[in-house]
């Protein structure tokens, strides 16, 4: 590449970019990829497995089950890379694992407080009426789960409650699928990806321990004093029972036992069904798709209302964080550019002020 610089009259010179003319083909500067088809295929066989073991055995929704499956997709795609790209994929695990045991250590501690370094205690109270109560305000008096379910849930399954469960079901899998894809594809978009994602989540581990709540099904089970209201039905898994996924079923039902109940502000999976959207929206050209890809955040806040999982404040405030977090980081992006650009600027001797174009921009 060289720089040149172009006059108009009385216009300042404006340096524009020009690549020199060579005789080179693109196979001549690009190396010629001979796994590629090998990925190709190891892939291919890796989604047939992966639908066979979805209709067979059920959809993994532990984090080891689907830590082990996006590995086994990540080591389908970067057969034949270098040892550079290896050890950047290995490094990355670390820190995505190092990730989730951070969460999964916060989101347990929920009920139980924080050892300051052995010192004291931090006990925090569990939020049992005041989201029932911020609900209750927004919607003039009544409980949205418990309206949902009241008009909606019935002895048979609906395609709703399908709808309901699958997207709910979602959460497990979708946000990881797309950390593996945007890694197979490009790594510069995965650190963005990255870092939004995890924001959401330290923010969110965060809450979990200074803020612990009941969620609604659990303030209207007799088994508990709260008995807000009537007894909600936990109904996540009903839909993929009605859809054959019997053995996932009996596996999600496990993973609740496991859980911790009063992780439950703010809502993860309000987040990261707004994440994964948002992060694509700008690629998103036509305006009618842009609003098909952001209704579904509202129909896993819907689903999770109606599943009594969650309040509708605990996905307001995950939408919330969510934006802020992109907010952030395009903000910081931003800043970034504007510093290496400056930078790049210095080192060509260039007025910090004066436009560089490109030949398809170049003034006439």
């Amino acid at each position: 590449m060289q720089a040149t610089a172009t006059t108009t009259g009385a216009q300042a010179a404006v340096p524009t970019f020009e690549a020199p003319p060579t005789g080179l083909s693109l196979h001549d500067l690009v190396p010629v990829d001979r796994l590629r088809a090998v990925r190709g295929v190891l892939m291919f066989g890796y989604l047939a497995t992966y639908l066979w073991w979805l209709r067979a055995k059920g959809l993994p929704v532990d984090r080891i089950s689907v830590a082990i499956s996006v590995g086994i997709f990540l080591v389908c795609a970067f057969i034949g890379r270098s040892w550079r790209t290896w050890g950047v994929l290995l490094l990355d695990s670390v820190a995505y694992c190092l990730m989730w045991l951070s969460y999964e250590k916060t989101r347990g501690t929920a009920d139980e407080g924080i050892d300051v370094f052995g010192w004291f205690h931090l006990d925090f109270p569990l939020q049992v009426e005041s989201m029932r109560n911020i609900d209750r305000a927004m919607f003039l008096g009544h409980d949205p789960n418990v309206v949902l379910q009241k008009h909606f849930l019935e002895k048979s399954v609906r395609w709703y409650d399908v709808v309901a469960s699958v997207t709910y079901m979602t959460h497990f899998v979708v946000p990881i699928i797309v950390l593996g894809v945007l890694w197979a594809i490009s790594h510069r978009q995965w650190a963005r990806f990255m870092k939004r994602f995890a924001t959401v989540i330290g923010v969110g581990c965060l809450m979990f321990v200074t803020l612990p709540t009941a969620p609604p099904w659990m303030v209207g089970d007799r088994k508990y004093p709260y008995q807000l209201f009537s007894p909600l039905r936990r109904t996540a898994g009903r839909g993929f029972n009605h859809l054959g996924f019997h053995s996932f079923t009996n596996d999600y039902n496990i993973q609740l036992s496991n859980g911790n109940a009063v992780a439950a502000m703010p809502s993860l999976h309000a987040s990261f069904a707004l994440i994964v959207p948002a992060f694509f929206l700008p690629w998103i050209k036509p305006r009618w798709l842009k609003g098909v890809a952001l209704t579904f955040p509202v129909i896993m806040l819907t689903s999770l209302v109606y599943l009594g999982e969650h309040w509708v404040i605990d996905g307001l405030v995950g939408w919330a964080i969510t934006g802020a977090s992109f907010w952030f980081w395009a903000w910081r992006e931003r800043k970034v550019r504007e510093s290496r650009a400056l930078s790049a600027r210095t080192s060509l001797s260039l007025d910090p002020a004066t436009p560089i174009t490109t030949p398809a921009t170049r003034p006439t």
